[in-house]
Protein backbone atom coordinates (compact mmCIF):
# COMPACT_ATOMS: atom_id res chain seq x y z
CA UNK A 1 0.00 0.00 0.00
CA UNK A 2 1.85 3.58 -0.99
CA UNK A 3 0.81 6.99 -0.30
CA UNK A 4 -1.92 7.12 -2.76
CA UNK A 5 -4.11 4.10 -1.50
CA UNK A 6 -3.44 5.53 1.77
CA UNK A 7 -5.22 9.02 0.20
CA UNK A 8 -7.61 6.74 -1.26
CA UNK A 9 -8.66 5.57 1.53
CA UNK A 10 -8.62 8.71 3.72
CA UNK A 11 -11.37 10.26 0.79
CA UNK A 12 -13.36 7.70 1.50
CA UNK A 13 -13.83 7.54 4.73
CA UNK A 14 -15.12 10.85 4.27
CA UNK A 15 -17.30 10.31 1.87
CA UNK A 16 -18.19 6.50 0.66
CA UNK A 17 -20.56 8.41 -1.73
CA UNK A 18 -18.25 9.62 -4.10
CA UNK A 19 -18.18 8.40 -7.24
CA UNK A 20 -15.36 6.80 -9.31
CA UNK A 21 -14.61 10.52 -11.40
CA UNK A 22 -14.73 12.37 -8.07
CA UNK A 23 -12.52 10.36 -6.02
CA UNK A 24 -9.97 10.13 -8.72
CA UNK A 25 -10.30 14.21 -8.94
CA UNK A 26 -9.80 14.49 -5.11
CA UNK A 27 -6.56 12.04 -5.50
CA UNK A 28 -5.13 13.64 -8.64
CA UNK A 29 -5.05 10.53 -10.47
CA UNK A 30 -6.73 9.96 -13.90
CA UNK A 31 -10.34 7.92 -13.79
CA UNK A 32 -9.03 4.31 -15.00
CA UNK A 33 -6.04 3.96 -12.59
CA UNK A 34 -8.22 5.32 -9.74
CA UNK A 35 -10.93 2.97 -10.56
CA UNK A 36 -7.94 -0.45 -10.85
CA UNK A 37 -6.74 0.63 -7.44
CA UNK A 38 -10.27 0.82 -6.09
CA UNK A 39 -10.73 -2.39 -6.80
CA UNK A 40 -7.62 -3.59 -5.35
CA UNK A 41 -8.40 -2.17 -2.19
CA UNK A 42 -11.34 -3.98 -2.13
CA UNK A 43 -10.14 -7.06 -3.33
CA UNK A 44 -7.06 -7.27 -0.83
CA UNK A 45 -10.01 -6.38 1.84
CA UNK A 46 -8.39 -3.55 2.87
CA UNK A 47 -11.95 -1.99 2.13
CA UNK A 48 -14.53 -4.11 3.93
CA UNK A 49 -17.20 -2.83 2.76
CA UNK A 50 -19.90 0.58 2.13
CA UNK A 51 -22.13 2.11 5.00
CA UNK A 52 -24.48 4.82 5.92
CA UNK A 53 -23.78 6.42 9.46
CA UNK A 54 -27.07 6.49 11.18
CA UNK A 55 -27.39 8.80 13.64
CA UNK A 56 -28.72 6.71 16.69
CA UNK A 57 -31.21 9.30 18.16
CA UNK A 58 -33.05 9.56 14.60
CA UNK A 59 -34.04 5.73 15.36
CA UNK A 60 -35.15 6.23 18.48
CA UNK A 61 -31.60 4.49 20.23
CA UNK A 62 -31.25 7.79 22.93
CA UNK A 63 -29.19 5.75 25.75
CA UNK A 64 -25.62 4.23 25.20
CA UNK A 65 -23.60 2.09 27.96
CA UNK A 66 -20.48 0.52 28.17
CA UNK A 67 -20.66 -2.81 29.44
CA UNK A 68 -17.56 -4.83 31.24
CA UNK A 69 -17.97 -8.38 31.15
CA UNK A 70 -15.32 -11.04 33.29
CA UNK A 71 -16.19 -14.66 32.37
CA UNK A 72 -15.78 -16.80 34.83
CA UNK A 73 -13.56 -19.32 32.40
CA UNK A 74 -11.55 -18.21 29.66
CA UNK A 75 -11.74 -21.54 28.22
CA UNK A 76 -11.94 -21.38 24.57
CA UNK A 77 -15.57 -23.13 24.47
CA UNK A 78 -16.56 -20.39 27.06
CA UNK A 79 -15.18 -17.84 24.87
CA UNK A 80 -17.01 -19.21 21.32
CA UNK A 81 -20.29 -19.72 23.40
CA UNK A 82 -20.21 -15.62 25.01
CA UNK A 83 -18.80 -14.51 21.43
CA UNK A 84 -21.35 -16.29 19.69
CA UNK A 85 -24.36 -15.81 22.25
CA UNK A 86 -22.85 -11.53 21.93
CA UNK A 87 -22.87 -11.08 18.24
CA UNK A 88 -26.80 -12.50 18.37
CA UNK A 89 -28.20 -9.15 20.59
CA UNK A 90 -28.56 -6.19 18.14
CA UNK A 91 -28.33 -3.60 20.81
CA UNK A 92 -24.59 -4.15 20.94
CA UNK A 93 -23.09 -2.38 18.57
CA UNK A 94 -19.38 -3.27 19.48
CA UNK A 95 -17.78 -5.93 21.67
CA UNK A 96 -14.37 -6.12 22.20
CA UNK A 97 -12.57 -8.67 23.71
CA UNK A 98 -9.43 -7.04 26.20
CA UNK A 99 -6.46 -8.49 27.14
CA UNK A 100 -6.39 -8.75 31.89
CA UNK A 101 -9.65 -7.85 33.61
CA UNK A 102 -12.24 -6.96 32.36
CA UNK A 103 -12.59 -9.40 29.40
CA UNK A 104 -14.86 -7.78 27.33
CA UNK A 105 -15.70 -4.07 26.54
CA UNK A 106 -19.61 -4.04 24.87
CA UNK A 107 -21.19 -0.70 23.27
CA UNK A 108 -24.69 -1.06 23.56
CA UNK A 109 -27.65 1.34 22.36
CA UNK A 110 -31.18 1.20 23.26
CA UNK A 111 -34.14 3.60 23.59
CA UNK A 112 -33.67 4.57 27.50
CA UNK A 113 -32.70 3.46 30.69
CA UNK A 114 -36.15 1.15 31.17
CA UNK A 115 -34.66 -0.19 27.50
CA UNK A 116 -31.29 -1.29 28.95
CA UNK A 117 -32.12 -2.58 32.45
CA UNK A 118 -34.52 -5.06 30.33
CA UNK A 119 -32.11 -6.19 27.76
CA UNK A 120 -29.25 -6.35 30.74
CA UNK A 121 -31.55 -8.26 32.85
CA UNK A 122 -32.64 -10.43 29.99
CA UNK A 123 -29.79 -10.85 27.73
CA UNK A 124 -26.76 -9.29 28.52
CA UNK A 125 -26.93 -10.70 32.36
CA UNK A 126 -27.81 -14.36 30.80
CA UNK A 127 -24.86 -14.28 28.04
CA UNK A 128 -22.42 -17.94 28.42
CA UNK A 129 -20.17 -18.04 31.13
CA UNK A 130 -20.15 -14.25 32.69
CA UNK A 131 -19.27 -13.71 36.26
CA UNK A 132 -19.54 -10.38 36.36
CA UNK A 133 -20.84 -7.22 34.64
CA UNK A 134 -19.83 -3.45 35.16
CA UNK A 135 -21.35 -0.96 33.18
CA UNK A 136 -21.34 2.74 32.81
CA UNK A 137 -23.43 5.24 30.63
CA UNK A 138 -22.25 7.16 28.49
CA UNK A 139 -22.88 11.02 28.74
CA UNK A 140 -21.42 12.28 26.14
CA UNK A 141 -19.57 11.10 22.16
CA UNK A 142 -16.87 13.13 21.78
CA UNK A 143 -14.74 11.39 19.36
CA UNK A 144 -16.79 8.76 17.05
CA UNK A 145 -16.58 7.29 13.24
CA UNK A 146 -13.01 8.79 13.32
CA UNK A 147 -11.31 7.86 9.96
CA UNK A 148 -7.86 5.93 10.58
CA UNK A 149 -4.74 8.24 10.56
CA UNK A 150 -2.88 8.36 6.91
Amino acid sequence: MDALDRKILTELQMDGRLTVTELAARVQLSVSPCHRRLRDLEREGAIRGYRAVVEPAAVGLNFEALVFATLRWEDPDTVISFETAVTAIPHVLQAQRLFGEPDYLLRVATADLAAFQELYDQKLARLPGVQRLTSTLVMKNVVQDRPLPE
